[in-house]
């Protein structure tokens, strides 16, 4: 049995000691550390951190070759088990690497655990050593003692995150299963029974959504959530029993808190999210991930379904749960529909292409990135979203469409021919037009036609002045008013403004904040614009265009009175 032991070597420099024991090693034994993370498209390089790698078989030295950045070679003799000891830099907060304080510590297998080539389909152990006093420990992996854990293979060690510390712990029963739920840095006015009551809510939802029919429990014995409270933060990563969250601590539910804060419906979203991803690209996964390569980019056009369709009901399921009501979830769909509206690059890419390149686009978003792509998230949930209406005015639903993929598959691999094949058997007709017009296209969505389907109209509203002029700005009483982005074929782009530009004065008046302006400027008449860039001052003429569509956004409503029809299709989409 391969065995790892953790050790806490020194949090106050933020480093893990590992012992890696290897029973039966190669004579020429490869080991190596993954270069990215399953959920997170980008090579993060893990190994820069690993240091002090020392090896032996019993009391004998054995030479580590490091090969490249990530691989190092063991010449071993003979069958004695062999070890080897490293040191791992943990200071990252992120849900998708390690951390390691006076407070806290965190760690994902990809960073931390060498993979022993040729012995990845073997049983792996872990063992925590001891620990600061008073720390507990959370994990997904299947426990053999307080300390001690067991995976079928590297795989699934890989795919167990742990969280240590002095953390709040809850804990709930959804379809037949034990779920936990750890915070760690919560305010002390933090209503931990909220956040299990409404979590449990979600959790029976989404297990309803996929095994109602078939009667079945989902595919886990049990299942953590592992939430960092931070100041300043968001994010998650999904695990096939588990999730890693980081959220701002104002956005938890709080004791004798009334409604539910737009923060606060945020962090249920991305519960919402991560957990409707342990069916969704964790089980039911792109063909190409069938076998993870954990030394390169593991390439595949259907992020756009992974994620994308995981977007589309997240909120979606929050309305059907009952957390939020129709005009709080339409709100929300009308942010994303506003948000891929705003991105030029949604004619330069189809989601497909954008799927394909967010190892090198979306994962390394700079200031061109809405210019150059789209989201794969936003585009894509509003693909499902609008799949889901067509299927809906033939008396389908794209909820049979997972369905029918997750049973056909088993919960396993699938490609982009068998959700077509499903849509076909769903709708009843051939779904390759919508395909290549939505998925592989770059025209935008038939939206407004089928929202009326279901008796939801949109309605326009006037854009933010800044939005209007294709800017977008980050301002601060330090940093003065800044240029994060500038859209392509916008007024500001026209003018000749840049990413950087550092924004001084309108019309010869001193800025603070941007919208200040309106004070002495008409909304839609030319002005002066005085910036520096590089030290150098700068006057730009900015003309706002007569038609321009970044000067809109859209709003939805429910009609009042729709046909019989509508709304018996309406009523049916947003209770599921």
């Amino acid at each position: 049995m391969i065995t790892y032991r953790v050790d806490v070597a020194d949090p106050h420099s933020h480093h893990y000691r590992v012992t890696l024991t290897l029973p039966q090693p190669a004579a020429e034994q490869m080991l190596s550390l993954p270069v990215w993370i399953p959920g997170s498209y980008m090579v993060r390089e893990f190994g820069r951190h690993l240091s002090q790698l020392e090896a032996r078989q019993g009391q004998r030295p054995v030479v580590l070759e490091q090969q490249d950045k990530t691989r190092w070679l063991a010449r071993c003799s003979g069958r004695a088990a062999l070890t080897v000891s490293y040191r791992v830099y943990a200071f990252d907060t992120s849900v998708r690497t390690a951390l390691l304080d006076a407070r806290r510590g965190f760690f994902n297998g990809t960073s931390l655990f060498l993979r022993a080539q040729g012995h990845e389909a073997e049983v792996h152990r872990v063992t925590l050593g001891q620990l600061p006093e008073g720390w507990q420990v959370a994990s997904g992996m299947r426990a053999l003692g307080p300390r001690s854990f067991e995976a079928a293979d590297y795989d699934e060690l890989a795919d167990h995150p742990f969280e240590l510390g002095t953390f709040w712990r809850g804990r709930f029963q959804a379809g037949g299963v034990p779920h936990e739920f750890v915070v760690a840095g919560a305010w002390p006015g933090f209503d931990g029974q909220r956040l299990l009551d409404d979590t449990r809510r979600i959790c029976e939802q989404q297990i309803r959504f996929w095994h109602a029919e078939t009667h079945t429990k989902p595919p886990f014995e049990r299942y953590v959530f592992m939430l960092n409270a931070v100041d300043e933060g968001y994010g998650g990563l999904e695990h096939r029993a588990s999730t890693a969250l980081i959220a701002n601590r104002r956005d938890l539910p709080r004791k004798a808190m009334e409604g539910v804060s737009d923060g606060y419906v945020t962090l249920l979203g991305l519960i919402s999210h991560e957990y409707f991803h342990t069916w969704n690209v964790k089980r039911l996964k792109p063909a190409e991930f069938a076998r993870y390569d954990y030394t390169q980019e593991n390439y595949t056009r259907l992020l756009w379904f992974f994620e994308g369709f995981t977007s589309y009901y997240d909120d979606l399921l929050l309305l059907r749960a009952g957390l939020i009501d129709a005009g709080r979830y339409l709100k929300l769909l009308a942010k994303a529909i506003n948000a891929v509206a705003a991105t030029p690059g949604r004619h330069v890419q189809s989601v497909a292409e954008a799927s394909f390149d967010a190892w090198v686009k979306y994962y390394r978003a700079d200031e061109n990135t809405p210019n150059a792509t789209v989201s794969y998230y936003l585009k894509g949930s509003l693909v499902g979203l609008a799949l889901d209406l067509r299927l809906r005015e033939r008396g389908a639903s794209l909820d049979e469409v997972m369905r029918a993929l997750w049973q056909r598959s088993g919960g396993g691999p699938i490609s982009e021919a068998d959700i077509a094949a499903a849509l076909r058997d769903v709708g009843g007709r051939d779904f390759g037009p919508e395909l290549q017009a939505w998925v592989h296209g770059t025209a935008d969505l038939p939206l407004a036609e089928l929202l009326e389907s279901v008796g939801v109209q949109l309605r326009s509203e006037r854009a933010g002045w800044a939005a209007s002029l294709g800017l977008r700005l980050s301002e601060g009483p330090v940093t003065g008013v800044l240029v994060k982005q500038v859209l392509a074929g916008s007024a500001a782009m026209k003018a000749g403004l840049s990413a950087g530009d550092e924004l001084l004065a309108i019309d010869g008046w001193r800025l603070r904040r941007f919208d200040d302006a309106l004070n002495w400027v008409e909304r839609g008449r030319p002005f002066e614009l005085t910036l520096v860039r590089d030290q150098r001052l700068t006057s730009l003429r900015v003309a706002p265009q007569a038609d321009n569509p970044l000067a809109q956004t859209v709003a939805l409503s429910l009609a009042d009175k729709p046909a019989k029809p509508v709304l018996a299709r309406r009523r049916a989409w947003l209770d599921g």
